[in-house]
């Protein structure tokens, strides 16, 4: 075994009595993995929220959107979309919608909803949405969000009216009976308060479209490729058709996530920083603690180069420790929330009723290496003071 290793270990489970080496060790691995661990924890909620925000709201709005500039309507037929669409085979679904605004009416119950007529094929995100009723729409049915039912008093199998708002001034009112076939929850407050489905061609009559709809919704298998295929659409599609994607459409939302993950991400970088100024703390610790055996030593022709093997890897020893530990600690403690939800948060707030954990490879490797290199730093300085320790003055040391 390498001699400068073999110290290393040695020196790090010493079971001498009275000595402070082992207990030294021991805490800069705790307190090191600590840090590391509430740092991870930290980036792998962030990853969650995200994740979960990122999927609902896509699950509404598609990941790409195109419809006319000014929101008029347009033709089925896209010229340039099917181009796009066979240059990413089995990526992209599409599907055609009409969205206008109504008033739901039932009884004397009233409330100003946005309508979004769907066809057949773009209805399968509502399914795991759906908590009561059926998820599938045959024609004059409706789907409703389980927040606006239960403030209008509305069950499945009740009938509803809806009225084109454009014309409720007129003398003739554009208006269509619906029978509420399913409610859904997806959390998130403004959807489930305002936004109803009904089928395509029920929505193309309520709002006088004429055949005509609002857009088409795509969906895609590989959400990392909306950036590329929107600015495909963008070069294909003229004027008037406008694409955006969902992170556009949210783009406060999305910005105010990005930004707020810095500041997080800093004030938990400074937990583990002190983990690694504990690393500083227990080698200079363990220098004066054996001291004479250094003095003894290097008497006996322990080169510098050799002593500072010896806790450059320490310091290394520690580093990986610690960030195990605090890597076990993390993933020990997403596994319980995730399996457990213990921890819950305002759904009203947070489009979410719990704390999603995201466990992240990536993050776990790159702080790994950042913690790892960081002990080895740490541990020059008590080495450079080691180096300083002449012999005969050590073997006096008492």
């Amino acid at each position: 075994m390498n001699f400068p290793f073999f110290l290393s270990t040695r020196y790090l489970r010493s079971t001498q009595k009275g000595s402070f080496t082992r207990i030294a060790g021991v805490l800069s691995i705790a307190g090191l993995a600590v840090g590391i661990a509430a740092l991870l924890i930290t980036l792998f909620i962030l990853n969650g929220f995200e994740r979960v925000i990122s999927q609902k709201i896509a699950d509404f709005d598609g990941h790409i959107r195109i419809r006319h500039f000014l929101s008029e309507p347009i033709q089925k037929e896209i010229a340039g979309l099917d181009s796009v669409q066979s240059a990413y085979p089995n990526q992209i679904s599409r599907t055609s919608f009409v969205q206008g605004q109504a008033l739901l009416r039932k009884g004397k119950r009233a409330e100003g909803v946005i309508v979004e007529g769907l066809e057949p094929n773009g209805m399968g995100f509502i399914s795991s949405m759906v908590v009561d009723g059926e998820s599938t729409l045959n024609p004059n049915e409706v789907i409703l969000g389980k927040r606006l039912a239960d403030q209008l008093g509305i069950g499945v199998g009740d009938k509803i009216v809806l009225f084109d708002i454009e014309t409720l001034h007129g003398s003739q009112k554009r208006l269509g009976q619906f029978t509420v076939s399913g409610l859904y929850h997806s959390g998130m407050t403004e959807y489930d308060h305002s936004l109803v489905f009904i089928p395509l061609e029920n929505a193309n009559m309520l709002f006088a479209m004429d055949g005509k709809i609002s857009g088409e919704v795509l969906r895609l298998n590989d959400p990392d490729l909306y950036r590329s295929i929107s600015k495909d659409l963008s070069n294909q599609l003229a004027y008037p058709y406008m694409v955006i994607n969902w992170k556009e459409k949210n783009r406060a939302l999305f910005k105010w996530m990005d930004v707020q993950r810095w500041p997080i991400l800093f004030i938990f970088g400074l937990i583990a920083l002190v983990g690694v100024v504990n690393i500083i703390s227990a080698l200079a610790m363990i220098i004066i603690d054996k001291t004479r055996q250094i003095g003894l030593l290097k008497s006996l022709g322990l080169t510098h180069g050799d002593l500072k093997k010896i806790f450059l890897i320490k310091g290394l020893i520690i580093g990986i420790g610690g960030a195990l530990g605090g890597a076990i600690l993390a993933l020990s403690l997403a596994w319980l929330q995730n399996s457990f939800k213990w921890i819950k948060v305002p759904e009203d707030v947070y489009f979410m009723d719990f704390i999603p954990v995201d466990v992240s490879g990536v993050d776990m490797g790159i702080i790994f290496i950042f913690a790892s290199i960081a002990s080895v730093l740490a541990a020059l300085w008590p080495t450079m003071r080691a180096n300083q320790i002449e012999p005969a003055r050590a073997l006096k040391y008492e």
